[in-house]
């Protein structure tokens, strides 16, 4: 990794604890650190409650630190911890009355905070700065989706393919059924006859892409889908590239692939990423275009 880039987020990440007052003891004057602000936050974000699992999966905690924020609200009277109404396996985290209006103190403490951001600055450094913010945090998110192989019958591999399969019904032009598509069964996106990603953003599965092998031969790669929730965080490029790099290391010197008409952004993304269209090298029926890379 480049020693310049690695300073220059070291860099940022000091000047923006700074500014936002991450090094307050107590976060903007409320007598309690950031964490537990944050966790008041998104306790209040889901209105009715928080299921706690979720909590720890959305914002990162170890399960300990969670529970450990948790008893200190608790013990403030903001927060109340119960089994679920509808499972009681899952506990529920609710903001009480007491942690309704501490939140409402805090939004409007946080909107003074950012005014005070913003304040000193021009127009155009206003919107320069926003603009960056945005494409900062769009980044960011992308830096926190996990790419790993995973089994195909594992349950975030499913929940991408029927996602993906459902997708394609409402995508294509009659309608889609993945019994007429059996082009890639379980068994050959396992190793070694073949692999499936698996893309995950707090432990949500948020894309897939399967490749199958054949020796020195070209690899299909196969079932590429990324959720429209994850989309604009350059996910589908990197399951393309990790397929590549894959195939490569399983000795294929070629890779293809074929794909239907509707799907534009996928044609767009095949051809910028140095595909070529080829004719037919298969009978799938949902197919219009077929495309092969030199790897």
């Amino acid at each position: 990794m480049d020693v310049a880039m690695l300073e220059q987020v070291r860099r940022f990440n000091r000047t923006v604890t700074q500014r936002v007052g991450a090094l307050d003891e107590e976060f903007l004057a409320r007598d309690r650190p950031l964490g537990q602000a944050r966790l008041l936050w998104e306790i209040g974000a889901d209105g009715g409650g928080a299921d706690v699992r979720r909590l720890r999966s959305r914002l990162d905690l170890d399960s300990g630190y969670l529970s450990r924020l948790l008893r200190a609200l608790h013990g403030d009277g903001l927060v109340e911890v119960a089994p679920s109404v509808a499972d009681g396996r899952v506990r529920t985290a609710r903001l009480t009355e007491l942690g309704l209006a501490e939140l409402a103190e805090l939004d409007r403490r946080a909107d003074v905070a950012a005014s005070s951001i913003l304040e000193p600055l021009n127009e155009r450094q206003r919107s320069s700065l926003v603009a960056a913010m945005a494409e900062v945090e769009r980044l960011m998110v992308a830096s926190m989706v996990r790419v790993q192989v995973t089994d195909p019958r594992h349950a975030d591999a499913r929940a991408c393919l029927l996602a993906y399969f459902t997708e394609l019904g409402e995508r294509f032009d009659a309608g889609y059924d993945p019994d007429q598509d059996l082009t890639a069964s379980d068994e050959e996106m396992t190793p070694p006859a073949g692999l499936f990603l698996v893309a995950t953003l707090h432990d949500e599965p948020v894309g897939c892409g399967a490749l199958k092998l054949h020796g020195e031969g070209p690899a299909d790669i196969k079932r590429m889908w990324v959720a429209r929730s994850a989309r604009g965080l350059g996910l589908g490029r990197r399951l393309l590239t990790e397929l590549e790099r894959q195939a490569a290391l399983s000795g294929a010197g070629v890779v293809r692939l074929e794909t239907n008409k509707n799907l534009t952004e996928a044609i767009s993304m095949y051809r910028s990423a140095g595909y070529h269209e080829v004719p037919a090298f298969n009978d799938v029926v949902y197919a219009h275009h077929w495309f092969e890379k030199e790897l």
